[in-house]
């Protein structure tokens, strides 16, 4: 899951910023840091982090007002770093719009829970909303799928893969992923899978869009 994560720390303790960048990194996370909110807004304006840990008591703009500014403009988690205990200043911070805290001193396997956690959340989709994959509709909960007013279901195997799928597009699955996520041992039995779904996403299946074969790493789903 870590693989494609990227956070910025942003905190004026270069120690902290060290520790946390070390561990994250080490937890095969892509991290960036920056000093104060100066730095970090020049961040931000070039990259896209997938979450941000931020310090509240800094120099110059503090941690609330970046907070702020910052879900003014994106929708990016933001996890407060605070040494403040009082339920007031938390409460403020979530106020706010940032969406967890963790006082310090911390554990940074605490912050790491923290931080799955939000990740996990940010990528449930809703079994019960239809979803589209290029011009198909998708119903997980029906199990269902409709291209040009036809309409084909999927079997349980089919639509773990899907609800994965959907959740992460852009990610490429191995073939020995996509097998522990349906449930299906045999390569050629996850290659048949994914032929199958193609055969009901995609208007070519022989020359797929969305449902697609990456060389020698496996398979990712774009959508629209």
């Amino acid at each position: 899951m870590a693989n494609n994560i990227h956070i910025l720390i942003v905190d004026d303790d270069d120690r902290i910023r060290t520790l946390l960048k070390d561990y994250l990194s080490s937890k095969n996370y892509i991290v960036s840091s920056a000093e104060n909110a100066v730095e970090a807004k020049k961040k931000i304006e070039y990259l896209k982090y997938d979450i941000i840990i931020l310090d509240v008591m800094m120099p110059g703009q503090d941690g609330y007002e970046l907070t702020k500014e910052i879900k003014k403009k994106l929708k990016v988690p933001i996890i407060l770093l605070t040494a403040k205990g009082e339920v007031e200043n938390r409460i403020k911070g979530l106020e706010l719009g940032a969406d967890d805290y963790v006082g310090k001193p911390f554990e940074p396997k605490e912050l790491l829970l923290r931080i799955k956690n939000i990740i996990k959340n940010k990528n449930e989709i809703d079994l019960k909303k239809i979803h589209y994959i290029g011009n198909t509709k998708v119903d997980l909960n029906k199990m269902s799928l409709e291209l040009n007013d036809k309409e084909t279901k999927i079997n349980v195997s089919e639509k773990k893969v899907l609800v994965e799928m959907l959740s992460n597009p852009g990610k490429t699955y191995s073939r020995e992923e996509i097998g522990k996520i349906s449930g299906i041992t045999q390569e050629r039995s996850i290659d048949v899978m994914v032929t199958r779904l193609r055969q009901k996403i995609e208007i070519n299946p022989r020359n797929p869009k969305y449902l697609q074969t990456i060389r020698g790493s496996g398979y990712v789903l774009w959508i629209e």
